[in-house]
């Protein structure tokens, strides 16, 4: 039996005014996925446990059924591992992004522009970290380049500071109100408004405005953490695991688990992807010794982020086309058993542009049992089967069939 989870980042979403009150889920043309729920199984399952924030970091460890309530140790942390830093146990990380913000002279006027300084390129982003990292870097803290926006930031015998702010769930907004305030945080704040000064008048940032593009001006800090411990996947559920992403918050989980990470020529993280390029590194990692792979696209979740309708629906449509149907041609002519689960981490609805705690719709395919599904695979329909899993442990035993 091969199992194949195909995660779309936020995909979920709530009926939107300017959608005629429906969903992207609803409006996608999604043929091969709505065929697949009228003989799958098709519910809700609360991957966010109680108490705990809607992040992509909680939610898919939940989906690949590790139990954050036992296991999460903040977001950076685990896109430390995929960048390759070995962290001590006294280390404390927090994600680095760079960030667009306004152009206010005091740095405590200024509001959240743009949480991904425009989708920055890596190449850039590297030069402005490794500058940063020159001016910044001590004894105590040392900056690490990721992905696009997506950095590191390493403090030696580090303190959780505990008050920091996703910069995605502020867009738009005045920061002042969303500073730190504690004292490890108020260190941090002073390295973010270092961080304006020295970006503010960098040559790839006038480059990028001289583009049209946002400028990348300044550092901000969230997701801290400590090092992570996770059972290895093989141990866990006896099989042997990979995953595919683009960013390092899901390579990094891939790494901690000793699953094998799978890299993809031309996979950014958002609709540009090359989603037929993971469909076809999952099955080339099915044929070669993975029993199981788990196929994550952050595309809706990016267009979530920036309330971008037509995109998110185009990236569902994508998904359909050139994920799920080649995933599920490529296995059926191999005459082997298999299962496909298709289901978002968490919602990312259009009209909030940030994550919500919401149940998200899930659908299980398995090749040798057809059971009366739902009549597509939107949010509606999953609620209307009754069908509701109280954790993302419980949905990858029973999509195990443990």
């Amino acid at each position: 039996m091969k199992y194949v989870v195909l995660l779309g980042d936020g995909m979920a979403d709530y009926p939107n005014q300017s959608l005629g009150e429906k969903t992207p889920l609803e409006l996608a043309h999604k043929p091969n996925i709505d065929a697949l729920a009228q003989i799958s199984e098709v519910g809700l399952c609360k991957t966010i446990p109680e108490g705990m924030k809607p992040g992509s970091d909680v939610a898919n460890l939940s989906v690949l059924g590790y139990d954050p309530l036992e296991c999460y140790t903040g977001r950076s942390p685990l896109e430390a591992a995929s960048i390759g830093i070995d962290l001590s146990d006294t280390d404390v990380t927090a994600r680095a992004n760079l960030v667009t913000l306004s152009n206010e002279p005091n740095y405590l006027d200024k509001t959240m522009i743009d949480y991904s300084a425009g989708e920055i390129s890596t190449a850039e982003a590297k030069e402005l970290i490794e500058y940063l990292a020159s001016k910044l870097n001590s004894s105590e803290r040392k900056l690490y380049a990721g992905i696009s926006y997506r950095h590191c930031l390493v403090l030696d015998k580090g303190v959780i500071a505990g008050d920091l702010t996703p910069p995605h769930d502020i867009t738009g907004k005045p920061i002042k109100e969303y500073l730190p305030t504690s004292e490890a945080g108020l260190k941090l704040l002073e390295l973010m408004i270092k961080s304006h000064e020295l970006l503010s008048n960098h040559p790839v940032n006038q480059k990028r405005i001289e583009r049209g593009l946002n400028p990348a001006n300044s550092l901000w800090f969230w997701g801290e953490g400590t090092k992570p411990a996770l059972q290895d996947f093989k141990e866990r559920y006896g099989l042997n695991g990979g995953i595919i992403s683009a960013v390092d918050l899901l390579k990094g989980i891939g790494k901690i688990a000793n699953m094998r990470v799978i890299e993809v020529e031309g996979a950014t993280g958002n609709y540009d992807t090359n989603f037929l390029g993971k469909a076809t590194a999952c099955l080339e990692a099915l044929s070669s010794g993975c029993d199981f792979v788990y196929v994550h696209m952050e595309a809706p979740d990016e267009c979530g982020h920036h309330g971008d309708a037509k995109n998110k629906i185009y990236s569902i449509e994508q998904i359909d086309e050139k994920v799920v149907k080649p995933i599920i041609d490529g296995l059926s002519r191999t005459g082997e058993d298999f299962a496909v689960l298709i289901c978002p981490d968490h919602a990312t609805p259009l009209c909030k542009m940030t994550h919500v705690s919401d149940p998200i719709p899930y659908l299980i395919y398995k090749s040798n049992t057809k059971v009366k599904g739902a009549k597509a695979y939107t949010e509606k329909d999953a609620a209307d089967t009754g069908i509701f899993v109280n954790t993302g442990v419980e949905l990858m035993n029973k999509f195990l069939g443990k």
